[in-house]
Parts: C-alpha cells; structure tokens; sequence
C-alpha cells in the first residue's frame, strides 16, 4: 500500500464538491479486533442519551458493549455499507457506539464533549466525501491505541481528495476536507497497486 500525500496540508488542490450534505448506501457489517484486542459487537447498546444506535437502525438485536480499550491495547470495529440506504446516520450511531465502549462517552468534560463531537464530525464528512465524490463508501473502519482514533473510510473512486484552495467560509460547498483538515492530527490516502479504489483516512487525538 501506499500512502498519497501530493500536496502539503491546506494546498492539496481543488475539490469538486462539499462533504457535509445526505447520502444513500450503508449497512452494518461485522465487529473485529486486532493485535489483542477486545472483539468489537456490532449492534452494542448505546446509554439513552446517545441518541439512535446503529443496531436500532438496522434493525438488530442488541448485544453487549465491549469493554474500554486499556492503553495500548488496539481495538477495531468495521461497519460494511453495502446495499443500504442512509449510510450517513447510520455511519455515526455506529462510530458512538463505539466511543461509548472505549470510554469517550459520556464525556465528563468539555473538551471531551468536543473531542467526541469532532470524530462524529468527521466520519460524517469522510462518508459523505465518498457519497459525492466516489459513488459511495463500500466501508467504515474504525481503531483506537494509546488515546487516538483513526477512522479509515474505504471506497471504489479514483479521486484523489482535497480541500478547496483557496477555501472560502461563506462559499457552499467544498468545506468537507478542510473541516477534516482542520480537525485531525493527520489524514491521506491509501491505495493498494493494481486494485481500484483507495481508504481515506484520518486521525483524531483524546482530550488530555
């Protein structure tokens, strides 16, 4: 794999289109763990004040959350959008699962409130970016170690995706990948030689 960073952050070129709007396609896929991880469970309930889970969304059963990622420890969980609608909505209840079972929420704090506002933010952007740009995300990946999560979203388009330059806050349109920019402690993308699509990624760092 490799990872393509053309550009420096914030002169990445010209992008086609916002990131912030609906999107069709998406439904739940299966929970993994990696490198002695605790097994993710797709449809784990969410405390009530989260608000709709993705296992309410798809109509699954509800099973029990997984247990706060200890430092170091990487835990991983996978949502597949195939053949479904909505994969906006559904694609953050999945994501606060998870930041309910690793211990992001409820957030006791201010700065944890936002900490977790920004990772949803950003899934949401990533997703939507693939809606509009890349007829859809085929998968969320979604791994926390020592305090960061990443977020990869998977897709099938050859784009290559960029913040507008220059961006301007009052123009619709194009600010999806400058919000992610703004927010993250790095993203870019991965393609695999010789296969179609690439995985945008991004990094996101825990309050304190």
């Amino acid at each position: 794999m490799s990872t393509t960073r053309p550009y420096s952050p914030g002169d990445r070129g010209p992008e086609p289109g916002g990131a912030s709007g609906a999107s069709e396609g998406g439904v739940p896929g299966t929970g993994e763990s990696e490198e002695g991880g605790v097994p993710a469970v797709m449809g784990a309930p969410v405390p009530a004040s989260a608000g709709a889970s993705a296992s309410s969304s798809a109509g699954q059963t509800a099973a029990p959350a997984a247990p706060a990622a200890s430092e170091g420890r990487r835990q991983v969980r996978v949502l597949s959008f195939e053949d479904a609608s909505g994969v906006v909505p559904l694609a953050r209840d999945f994501t606060r699962e998870a930041l309910y079972a690793w211990g992001w929420l409820p957030s006791a704090t201010a700065d944890q409130r936002a900490a977790a506002e920004d990772v949803l933010l950003v899934v949401s952007e990533l997703v939507t970016n693939a809606c509009l740009h890349a007829e859809g995300p085929d998968e969320l990946r979604i791994a926390f170690e020592r305090k960061v999560i990443r977020l990869e979203v998977s897709d099938r388009g050859n784009g290559q995706p960029a913040p507008r330059t220059p961006h301007r806050a009052g123009r619709p349109g194009g600010h999806g990948m400058f919000i992610v920019q703004r927010l993250c402690l790095d993203w870019g993308v991965l393609r695999t030689p010789g296969v179609a699509g690439k995985r945008v990624w991004a990094e996101l760092g825990a309050p304190g």
